[in-house]
């Protein structure tokens, strides 16, 4: 049974990093081919840390990143915001596209109207699609990130017009990157879900409030929607830190974890697939990005080799930090692009980079006529 002490020390770490996944390098990024026919005219996004490019530095919460060494491989070495060193995926997907170079934070007060017709991402670090993750956390829930959308409509259309907004919509593609943080902060660390739920249970509640989310998105004009699953969670360094018999000496994943991820992702995967098979006829594409398996094969399979170290972060000891302990004053090893993860939760832009590169034919779907 654990000690007081121990379930307080897992509660703050883990709440004071588990803001979720993902990044790659600009090298990589610039070989990636560019489709042939561009019929999008957007890209929106909702989530987590896995894609939110800067919105938490608008909001009174501890989940921020925009201080060194975060952004230290972004342009001018800049830290926007991203839990990464680069790149998120949302940024290397919409210029693979061929939308903008980076998806801005919509939150960002100097957007122009141009840079708003062609894309904006509502995410927020430390979210979920459970109210009570955002709750913890102090940030944007996942029904707010959908009142942001719609003032974001009432924005544009005063700009260029109902019937030209409409249109822009009609043709963007959306993307929900979220749910890590309901099963590492909030059910596994915070106790009040677990006297209610099982973990199957928890699951299928996480999966209605995302099936609400995309009804949501429907309703509000979305088409083209694509929905990430879990990553591989207990191969989170900081999952290994806390949960391990001797974290030190034995570094593997936690299969506990990663089991619900990929239970978690197939239930998922199964849900979509009866969207889209429902709704295909009123132009409907609905599909799920898997982001689980060409990243444990990252850290243990042949991928594995890309990178010489895969269970600790760049950032300080790579144990724990992220977030504020990863800050200006922690050490930060010298060539980011050697490591699957920037701190001990999010993954550099050289692992965003291979993510995009293996989802490259949902997202040649997506754009399709």
């Amino acid at each position: 049974m654990e000690s007081c002490h121990t379930y307080s020390l897992r509660f703050l770490v883990v709440l004071s990093l588990c803001m979720s996944l993902f990044s790659g390098a600009d090298a990589e990024a610039s070989m990636l081919p560019r489709p042939f026919n561009n019929n999008i005219s957007a890209g929106y996004v909702f989530g987590d840390s896995t894609v939110d490019p800067g919105n938490n530095n608008f909001v009174q919460t501890i989940f921020k990143s925009n201080f060194p060494p975060y952004g230290k491989d972004f342009r001018g070495q800049t830290p926007t915001g991203r839990f990464t060193n680069g790149k998120l995926s949302t940024d290397l997907v919409v210029s693979y596209i061929g939308i903008k170079e980076y998806l801005p934070p919509y939150l960002d007060p100097n957007l122009s109207i141009e840079e708003l017709m062609t894309g904006v991402s509502f995410a927020s670090a430390g979210t979920g699609l459970d109210p009570f993750t955002a709750q913890i956390s102090s940030v944007i829930s996942l029904p707010k990130q959908l009142e942001y959308f719609r003032e974001y409509k009432t924005r544009v259309q005063s700009a260029i017009g109902k019937k030209r907004m409409e249109a822009i919509i009609k043709d963007a593609v959306f993307l929900v990157s979220c749910g890590t943080n309901d099963f590492i902060v909030n059910y596994f660390t915070v106790p009040v879900r677990r006297k209610t739920y099982t973990v199957s249970a928890y699951q299928q509640f996480v999966l209605q409030n995302l099936k609400q989310v995309l009804q949501d998105l429907w309703d509000e004009g979305a088409r083209r929607i694509a929905v990430s699953g879990l990553p591989p969670m207990g191969c989170l360094p900081a999952i290994i830190t806390l949960y391990s018999e001797n974290a030190i000496l034995e570094r593997g994943c936690i299969e506990k974890f990663s089991r619900v991820g990929m239970e978690y992702n197939q239930m998922l995967q199964n849900e979509l697939n009866s969207m889209q098979g429902r709704l295909a006829h009123l132009g409907a594409k609905i599909t799920y990005i898997d982001i689980f398996t060409p990243l444990i094969d990252m850290i243990q399979g042949l991928g594995k080799h890309d990178f010489d170290e895969v269970s600790h972060g760049c950032c300080g000891s790579g144990l724990v930090e992220a977030g504020f302990l990863c800050n200006p004053k922690s050490f930060v090893c010298m060539d980011a692009s050697k490591y699957v993860f920037f701190d001990s939760i999010h993954p550099t832009e050289k692992t965003y980079t291979k993510l995009s590169m293996a989802s490259r034919p949902v997202v040649d779907f997506m754009i399709q006529n």
